[in-house]
């Protein structure tokens, strides 16, 4: 493999990693926020969608670059900054609009062939679900811990102890003559 074509494979991972973050999060919306079933036949269309959105910046991409080989060429005083391409930098930037439009190619294909479609869309269903167990496993290791798993156990019983004094206490007295009052003016 050459240059542009490990160019084009890291940019397909780059945008096919894009483009599972982005079906991960709507099916975490369309599942969890909206209350929905999930259902793979349904994302394969978002799937698309967003492969065809990577490929649509990919191509823009290549666009720029074909605007700034133009601009560079016959420029050969030094450059004002990092992105004022001069005659010296053409090729470069042939190659690298070679590289966007190959990744844009790609993409497309992609986004026809239901097999890749189908296994991003697993891929991102995977996505969702370890970040759903993973957010269950945080907070049942808070709120389900055992005295024994706490290393602060011993150090912070005191301070929850003054807290159950002087605040639940406090408080549940509070209302508990709260509610005789009422009973009694009632």
């Amino acid at each position: 493999m050459g240059r542009t074509a490990d160019a084009i494979a890291e940019g397909v991972a780059i945008a096919t990693a894009a483009a599972r973050l982005t079906l991960k999060n709507q099916i975490l919306v369309g599942t969890i926020a909206k209350g929905g079933v999930f259902d793979p036949d349904k994302y394969v269309e978002d799937a698309r969608g967003a492969l065809l959105a990577m490929a649509v910046e990919s191509e823009q991409a290549a666009d720029a670059m074909a605007r700034l080989r133009k601009r560079a060429r016959g420029r050969h005083s030094d450059p004002a900054g990092t992105h004022d391409y001069r005659d010296r930098d053409v090729r470069n930037l042939r190659r690298r609009a070679k590289q966007y439009t190959g990744v844009a190619e790609r993409l497309k294909a992609m986004a026809e062939d239901p097999e890749k479609l189908g296994v991003l869309v697993e891929d991102a269903r995977q996505a969702a679900w370890a970040e759903v167990r993973g957010n269950l496993d945080r907070r049942l290791v808070v709120e389900g811990m055992r005295p024994e798993q706490d290393p602060d156990y011993a150090t912070m019983r005191e301070a929850r102890m003054q807290a159950l004094r002087l605040v639940d206490l406090q408080a549940l007295s509070s209302r508990q003559r709260a509610k005789r009052k009422r009973e009694a003016a009632s």
